[in-house]
């Protein structure tokens, strides 16, 4: 469990996390289709999440949504601390409706993103739909995990990014859980991540 307070001249974003929890969620952003994906992923990938943020949102949604994701990244990054008897890796294919996502993830230390989302509409609802590369980006940077998102099938825009939130919340269980057969070593060949 690890809870991180993130303060700037734009934002106020404290996030908690509990990786061993059982999917509950308080999501308070002022955004509220983030704070519907968050609670994506604290129900499929059975974590406990609680996220207050207050930022611009006088301006746009950009700053909030950005530093949302850090701050998540940043207490993910704390909560796996050294990453030892982890499994460390994480798939999982969701579909929704006519939409099917593809998420692929390793906590390897190396922040990458691979973003293969075309979403077709600028907005659902008030959020621009753009934000939801910016808000994995921001996460996978935080907590140095590699992403894969492949969007195999979709039309609607709605369904299409909660399908990702979905894919994402079962790949970070995944990867998250204790292996044990790896007891108490870190999930490398090389001793260290």
């Amino acid at each position: 469990m690890s809870t991180i307070r993130r303060t700037t001249g734009e934002t106020d974003v404290r996030v908690t996390v509990n990786l061993d929890g059982t999917g509950q969620c308080s999501a308070a952003t002022g955004i509220p289709f983030l704070d519907h994906m968050l609670h994506q992923i604290a129900s499929h990938g059975l974590f406990d999440l609680e996220v207050e943020a207050t930022g611009d949102l006088e301006i746009d949604d950009h700053h909030t949504n950005e530093d949302v994701g850090i701050t998540l990244g940043q207490a993910l990054h704390k909560a796996l601390g050294d990453r030892k008897g982890i499994v460390r890796f994480g798939h999982f294919f969701a579909p929704l409706d006519e939409a099917l996502i593809q998420v692929a993830l390793d906590f390897s230390g190396r922040p990458h993103l691979s973003y293969g989302l075309e979403i077709p509409t600028q907005r659902v609802g008030t959020y621009d739909t753009q934000l939801v590369r910016e808000f994995f980006v921001a996460v996978v940077n935080h907590s140095q995990m590699t992403l894969h998102v492949r969007q195999l099938d979709g039309i609607n825009s709605h369904h299409i990014i909660e399908a990702t939130f979905k894919a994402f919340a079962r790949s970070l269980r995944m990867a998250v859980e204790v292996d044990p057969r790896r007891a108490s070593t870190i999930p490398s060949s090389k001793g260290v991540l």
